[in-house]
């Protein structure tokens, strides 16, 4: 158990799957209390009580979408009542929708991963980053995508908003000079979630393909990182962290059996 994460607040977006769910099980075990965002209700329940249940953790819950900056708004307003300011932001919330040359692509899927990987990352950030700079204190976990680093065919405007996630995470940097706040992004490439079956729309086939031949990230690896880079000393600052599975090496290189 991590002694730095103990008793600590942790605000998870998009907690109800994949790697906001593994950061949701790890920080719990390591005895932080949650804050646990999502769009599936029942998700989210389920996730309060088997938590709350398995490590005696308190578990806050508020039922919205990213996108809708007044629900970030409502929460933050909630959290201040309560008199708890979150030690530990982390924006997972995102998604991927449609994998399609630029002048095919569907502009619902454009405004989903906009709205929802920029906007929402923005939103969250806007709402809660003032309570940690009026108690000088705290940490924000950006997690982006090697996507924001390397553009590949058909992930245009994917990889436009993982780009803009890897310029926030710096402008966030930049602006909390001179406080004791720190932030940092996780950036993996190719980890089994939900991602591609929410990518191809709910093609479960094709969405399976794409991890098959080679071992892929899992979101416990991701949520081991970020616990790492929250256990860091207060003078460390670990900005930006990326990880692929060892049989990738970029966007291009793989070693698919």
């Amino acid at each position: 158990m991590s002694s730095k994460i103990l008793g600590k607040w942790v605000l998870i977006t998009g907690a109800t799957s994949g790697i906001g769910r593994a950061c949701a099980e790890l920080f719990a075990k390591n005895g932080a209390s949650l804050i646990l965002t999502g769009r599936r209700s029942d998700r989210l329940e389920a996730a309060q009580n088997v938590l709350q249940e398995k490590y005696g953790v308190k578990v806050k819950t508020y039922n919205f979408d990213v996108r809708e900056f007044n629900e970030a708004v409502k929460m933050a307003n909630d959290l201040q009542a309560s008199e708890i300011i979150p030690d530990i932001l982390i924006n997972n919330a995102g998604l991927a929708s449609g994998k399609d040359k630029i002048y095919e692509g569907l502009i619902s899927d454009w405004e989903k991963m906009i709205d929802t990987n920029i906007k929402g990352l923005l939103y969250i950030t806007r709402a809660i980053l003032p309570m940690m700079v009026a108690s000088n204190e705290g940490h924000i976990i950006n997690i982006g995508s090697t996507a924001g680093h390397l553009v590949y065919p058909e992930g245009n405007v994917y990889n436009a908003s993982k780009y803009a996630v890897k310029a926030l995470n710096e402008a966030i940097n930049l602006d909390l000079m001179g406080t004791n706040i720190r932030c940092g992004s996780i950036d993996p490439g190719a980890c089994e979630t939900e991602f591609s079956e929410v990518r191809f729309h709910g093609n479960k086939d094709k969405a399976g393909k794409v991890y098959e031949g080679y071992e892929p990230l899992k979101p416990q690896d991701i949520a081991d990182a970020a616990l790492y880079i929250c256990s860091a000393p207060a003078h460390v600052n670990i900005t930006t962290m990326i990880i692929y599975p060892t049989a990738q090496r970029s966007a291009y290189v793989w070693d698919k059996k």
